[in-house]
């Protein structure tokens, strides 16, 4: 007779919650920061109210049909990155100031880059489908590229009357279109739309710089190996501890002689539960859009990440060699990423990608250009946009030398958030258009545990609307779904912006939005890096958003 063998009485159901955290993580937890907090999580139930739900309790809304390839071509530049990228310094996000810088270097006003009935350079490559209000695709025919002399402008210095514009071109001034106008102390203030002698880049022309960094119609040479001139292919984990070990240094120096504070001290933080918490790593690292238009891919990957970090392979921080050890033939050391076929646009057969370290590095700045990741430190979302890039084009199978592990990341410009998400989880991608669905907290809440979404999910914005007019909310661009939370009788969904970026107070306000969210409003906020992360209250977000997507 064989005795059954099971767990010994004594160790059975002891899982230690915090060590299970931290495996799940990869981030040890403050265990002390919990026992000053103990009572407060059941007070949280007396904020509850009744809630009436859009459909039969336990019933799950139904999905609508999934739209066509065609109809679906989401995403948006990353202002801050393009910028970054084409100046070669990083941008004080905190400072209402960027805003003139952006403007000025995308040579659009800023509250009219982030709709695509201004025809803006974020959506270079996209037209507007006014009757649909969505984004359709331009070929390469229709973007011009811009010569340094098209940019020049006419002399205004001697310009006194309304008469002069027209001798320097401004012809038909009756009918010219007016964007402001006011009456000041008996003076008019006018301004007045001049393309006809001032022309500026927009989605159908760029110079070549934006047409190199941004657009999926690179004009490759032997000189630029699948990327732009300002950047070169190097090993992201070396860039990325070389860059860390300076950062660190210096802020130890500057600790060291601000505030009396010992050299090495970390800075203390009450949003944090991380035990290894620092100026340096903060908390959950996730991944940042670059230079080119793949919010939808972002998005997706922060989103499936964000429900369940173990789908997501990540590798070894800090241990990634550049070559293996192999004299006789050195290979790059390789990480392994697998996808999933989900049929259409943007797809391939499933598969296994083994992505070597190097990708895109801006050459003044020494930073990716494209994925980067919130903290500086993590690095898998580089590698897993570097796979999605390799995996549609077949880079690795159908090039050899330096175009197999090279690809053009540009080529991910547009997309489907939702299929996204499947690919990399293999799930099943569900739709859930905002039109179609009244009770859209519902349906975040089903798909959430705590207050945190547990079924990965996206959204992504209409392409056009009168609301569209700052960084926060832009138009035709894709977002994670972070979870949901309540403030007395008022729900909000909580949605994080893949460009990684909240506007400073007092740029733009957008009815609805909550942007900061801290931890006493939804209490997942303490694992996230703040920036990007907003709650827009219910009744808004069909305003904004024209679809709601996850994976189950």
């Amino acid at each position: 007779m064989h005795r059954k063998q099971g767990l010994p009485p004594t160790t059975s159901a002891k899982i230690d919650p915090y060590a299970l955290f931290e495996a799940l993580t990869g981030k040890r937890i403050d265990r002390d920061a919990f026992s000053e907090a103990s009572g407060t999580f059941a007070e949280d139930y007396d904020d509850m109210p009744d809630f009436k739900l859009g459909y039969t309790i336990g019933q799950e809304p139904q999905p609508d049909q999934p739209p066509k390839d065609s109809e679906l071509n989401i995403g948006a530049v990353n202002p801050y990155a393009l910028v970054e990228a084409m100046l070669g310094h990083r941008l004080d996000y905190t400072s209402t100031k960027v805003a003139s810088v952006i403007s000025d270097t995308l040579q659009t006003d800023y509250d009219e880059l982030f709709d695509m009935k201004h025809d803006s350079v974020l959506y270079v490559g996209l037209q507007l489908n006014e009757t649909e209000r969505r984004a359709e695709r331009l070929n390469r025919r229709e973007i011009k590229i811009i010569q340094e002399q098209d940019l020049q402008t006419p002399d205004l210095s001697r310009v006194q009357k309304l008469g002069h514009l027209e001798q320097i071109g401004l012809k038909d001034l009756e009918q010219a279109k007016i964007k402001v106008v006011r009456l000041q102390n008996g003076k008019l203030h006018l301004v007045l739309d001049a393309q006809s002698i001032a022309r500026t880049i927009s989605n159908r022309a760029v110079t070549r710089t934006i047409n190199e960094l941004a657009v999926p119609f690179r004009v490759n040479d032997e000189r630029s190996f699948g990327v732009p001139p300002v950047c070169a292919w190097r090993n992201i984990d070396e860039v990325t501890f070389r860059n860390y070990h300076f950062r660190n240094s210096i802020q130890n120096l500057t600790s060291n002689f601000g505030d009396g504070l010992r050299i090495g001290a970390r800075e203390s933080n009450g949003m944090s539960v991380f035990a290894d918490h620092n100026p340096s790593t903060e908390r959950f690292e996730g991944p940042i859009q670059g230079a080119t238009s793949n919010s939808w891919l972002i998005a997706a990957i922060f989103s499936v990440f964000w429900a369940d970090p173990t789908v997501i392979h990540q590798p070894f921080r800090g241990d990634g060699p550049k070559y293996r050890e192999d004299e006789n033939n050195p290979q790059p050391f390789r990480h392994d990423v697998e996808l999933h076929d989900k049929g259409g646009r943007n797809n391939a057969p499933s598969r296994i990608l083994h992505v070597a370290y190097e990708v895109p590095i801006n050459k003044t700045m020494n930073e990716p250009v494209y994925c980067r990741s919130s903290g500086g430190l993590d690095y898998w979302g580089s590698l897993y946009e570097k796979a999605f890039a390799m995996w549609i084009t077949q880079s690795d199978i159908s090039q050899t030398v330096f175009g197999a592990d090279r690809p053009d990341i540009t080529a991910t410009a547009y997309g489907d958030p939702v299929k996204a998400m499947a690919q990399i989880d293999g799930r099943e991608p569900q739709y859930f258009f905002t039109a179609n669905h009244h009770d859209l907290i519902g349906l975040v809440r089903h798909s959430s545990v705590n207050f945190r979404t547990k079924s990965p999910m996206v959204a992504w914005t209409h392409a056009s609307g009168n609301m569209f007019r700052g960084a926060n909310l832009a138009a035709n661009h894709a977002y994670s779904i972070l979870g949901w939370s309540n403030y007395g009788d008022r729900q909000y969904i909580i949605i994080r912006n893949p460009w990684g970026v909240t506007e400073p107070r007092g740029l733009t306000s957008y009815p609805g939005l909550l942007d900061r969210v801290e931890a006493a409003f939804w209490p997942p906020a303490s694992l996230l890096e703040s920036g990007g992360v907003m709650a827009i209250e219910a009744p808004y977000f069909r305003e904004y958003f024209a679809c709601i997507g996850r994976t189950k």
